[in-house]
C-alpha cells in the first residue's frame, strides 16, 4: 500500500513540476526584455534541473511515470493560458503576476515534497535533498520578492523598498 501511495504522490508532483516548467518558460519568453528577464531565465534552469532530480527519484524507486497524468497535466497548463488578463490579446502586468503566484505556489509544493522525502523512510541515494530543500527555499524567497514588484505594477501602488532590493 505504501509503495503505491508513494507511486501516486511522485507522480502528482512530477506532473506539477512538468506545468511548471511550462509557466517558467512562458514567463521567461514574455519578460526577456525587462526586469524579470534574468532572475527568470536562471529559474527555468533551476526548476528544469529540480524536474530532472525528481525524475531520478522515481526511477530510482522503481516506479513508472504516469503518462496520463502528464498530459493532463500539459492540457491544464494550456487551457490555462486563455484566462482573461486585463487584455484582448497579448501579456499583460496580470499575467507576469499570476505566473509568479503560481510559480511561488509550485515551489512551496517542491519544496514540501522535499522535506518529505528527506522527513521519511523513503530510501533517495541519488539526489541531495538537503541541496534541493536549500534551493527551493532560495527560489521561493526570490520569487516573492519579484512578485511584489509585478503586483505594484500591475495593481497599482508600490513595492516595499526591502522587496526591491533583488
Amino acid at each position: 500500500m505504501q509503495r503505491r501511495l508513494l507511486a501516486i504522490y511522485l507522480n502528482d508532483h512530477y506532473a506539477g513540476a512538468m506545468v511548471g516548467v511550462e509557466v517558467a518558460r512562458r514567463s521567461r519568453n514574455s519578460n526577456r526584455e525587462n526586469e524579470f528577464g534574468s532572475f527568470l531565465e536562471v529559474l527555468v534552469e533551476e526548476v528544469e534541473s529540480d524536474r530532472r532530480a525528481l525524475r531520478a527519484v522515481i526511477e530510482e524507486q522503481g516506479i513508472r511515470v504516469n503518462r496520463v497524468k502528464q498530459a493532463a497535466a500539459w492540457v491544464s497548463e494550456k487551457l490555462g493560458r486563455a484566462k482573461p488578463n486585463g487584455r484582448l490579446t497579448g501579456y499583460s502586468p496580470l499575467s507576469r503576476l499570476v505566473e509568479l503566484e503560481f510559480l511561488y505556489l509550485g515551489v512551496t509544493g517542491k519544496l514540501a515534497l522535499w522535506r518529505a522525502l528527506r522527513d521519511t523512510p523513503v530510501a533517495v541515494r541519488h539526489v541531495d535533498l538537503d541541496e534541493l530543500i536549500s534551493r527551493a527555499e532560495r527560489q521561493r524567497s526570490e520569487i516573492e520578492r519579484f512578485r511584489q514588484r509585478a503586483a505594484a505594477e500591475a495593481l497599482g501602488g508600490d513595492a516595499r523598498p526591502e522587496d526591491l532590493d533583488a
